[in-house]
């Protein structure tokens, strides 16, 4: 049971990739780019920005997950609504720290991964605006930006 709760978890989190990169190009960059447009300006008025209400909406499905996976028992939904907290997780270190650097951590680093992942999005707010963008995902880039 351990091994099958363990897979649903690490299957979620490859998945959440896909849902991420579907839902920043057709929804943050779509009917809600009035809640993402301040993410794309080149200088923030404050701290905080209506982009972070997306961390907001993006975790109410996990918590779902987490009451009704341990409703009556434990149960697989409890480890899908983990694999979505882990991935937010991650995309909250890549893309706040890593990448925006909201958080001074990391500031200096030379490791080729994150290196290209700041690349890559660095190509995604070349746009200010909605459309022609690229680069939608979060930790799986096209590999060009690996090699810059």
């Amino acid at each position: 049971m351990e091994l099958e709760f363990t897979l649903i978890t690490l299957a979620t989190f490859i998945g959440m990739e896909g849902v991420t990169w579907l839902t920043h190009k057709y929804v943050m960059h779509g009917f809600l780019w009035y809640l993402h447009e301040d993410h794309h300006q080149p200088k923030y008025l404050s701290f905080f920005e209506r982009n972070d209400l997306f961390f907001i909406i993006f975790s109410i499905p996990s918590i779902a997950l987490f009451y009704y996976g341990v409703t009556p028992v434990l149960n697989e939904l409890f480890f899908i609504g983990l694999g979505i907290l882990l991935y937010g997780m991650a995309y909250f270190f890549i893309h706040e720290i890593i990448i925006h650097q909201r958080i001074k951590w990391f500031t200096r680093t030379k490791i080729r991964y994150f290196v290209g992942l700041r690349k890559a999005h660095k190509i995604h707010h070349k746009h200010l605006g909605k459309e022609d963008g690229e680069c939608f995902g979060m930790l799986n880039v096209p590999s060009k930006y690996f090699r810059m």
